[in-house]
């Protein structure tokens, strides 16, 4: 849209009766419509992007370490139920960065759990309420080929707290906490479950993720650091896509086949059910019991709330949902007995 008929939009706009319409009453009010509507999510399996989102306003988004620690934790829970796999994430005073796989083409989904979870449980920690995330989250999609476009957004990610000067000169990029790069550092063992290293060591020429690999990468890494410069990120902040020309244009093509149907949910929401049913026909299979036994049992039955345990740690599908499936009342009965459930407090 050209300036003028911005411009000529919003005279109209700012005329219009309050009521049933939207009244945008600044000039940034249209300029942001403009730019949410462009931008489409584009999910497939196997697709990689670089997220970040920032606080309402920019306000912080982490009041204490305890906030870190929580939003971390929730990131592992959510990892858990879409089988997302994290290769970086660096947490700001304002907003956060990851870079996320997501196997089965999940990110929308993802997303909307994971920040809704966590902002719920940030307001309740602080006696807030409202929005903490402001509009919709950035997602680059990246190339996920080998061609370093990987090693690139991960680099950008992990040199968060360099650029920010939130780390003297001296001190090693691995002094700052709320960062993945730490977690490269050390054993695979005493990693995070949910990060995934394999695939940047393999960018860098890293044969193994051993402690000599490990020294190899936090050198190239520091040295990146020393000669990092701004101009070589600014596709990573202002582009949609991170890639070779072929995978842009791969993508534009998938982009105009399927425009209208990145937000009807419908798709994502029976991929969601299969993995539930999958996980209660795995469950009666593995208790022996048949499919009529949910309906003979008591709501309250131990068994069965262990089930609905399971549903709600690994996958995304209603508490109503759950409750209709495993025979199980109202939602809130179902919410009440889980909550009992995972105090060890349910006989």
């Amino acid at each position: 849209m050209l300036l003028i008929e911005t411009i000529e939009l919003f005279e109209m706009l700012r005329f219009m009766k309050r009521g049933r319409f939207l009244v945008l009453t600044t000039f940034h009010d249209i300029m942001t419509l403009q730019d949410m509507a462009r931008k489409i999510r584009v999910e497939y399996p196997g697709a990689i992007y670089h997220v970040m989102s920032r606080g309402d306003r920019c306000e912080e988004i982490f009041k204490a370490d305890s906030d870190r620690e929580r939003f971390l934790e929730t990131l592992g829970e959510v990892c858990v139920k879409t089988s997302w796999q994290v290769h970086a994430v660096c947490l700001m005073g304002n907003h956060f960065h990851l870079v996320v796989e997501t196997p089965h083409g999940n990110l929308i989904a993802g997303m909307k759990w994971f920040l809704g979870i966590y902002t719920a449980r940030f307001n309740r920690r602080h006696k807030l309420f409202g929005h903490l995330f402001s509009g919709r989250y950035k997602a680059l999609i990246v190339d996920g080929s080998e061609n370093g476009y990987l090693k690139t957004v991960c680099d950008y990610v992990h040199l968060n707290p360099s650029r920010a000067k939130l780390l003297k000169p001296k001190k090693p990029l691995s002094a700052y906490r709320w960062s993945s790069w730490p977690e490269y550092l050390k054993a695979p063992g005493k990693r995070w479950e949910w990060l995934r290293v394999d695939r940047l060591l393999g960018e860098y020429r890293i044969p193994k993720d051993s402690v000599a690999g490990r020294e190899v990468l936090e050198q190239a890494v520091e040295a990146r650091r020393a000669a990092e410069a701004v101009a070589e990120y600014r596709a990573i902040r202002r582009g949609w896509c991170l890639g070779e020309e072929s995978f842009r244009k791969k993508l534009l093509a998938q982009m105009t086949e399927r425009i209208g149907a990145e937000h009807c949910g419908d798709e994502r929401l029976e991929t969601e059910v299969a993995r539930a049913e999958r996980i209660v026909h795995a469950e009666l299979k593995r208790r022996k019991w048949k499919e009529g036994e949910l309906v003979e049992r008591a709501k309250g039955d131990v068994a069965k709330v262990a089930i609905a345990g399971r549903l709600r740690e690994e996958t995304m599908v209603t508490v109503r949902w759950i409750a209709e499936r495993l025979a199980m009342g109202t939602a809130s009965y179902v919410n009440n007995r889980l909550y009992r459930w995972r105090k060890g407090t349910l006989m």
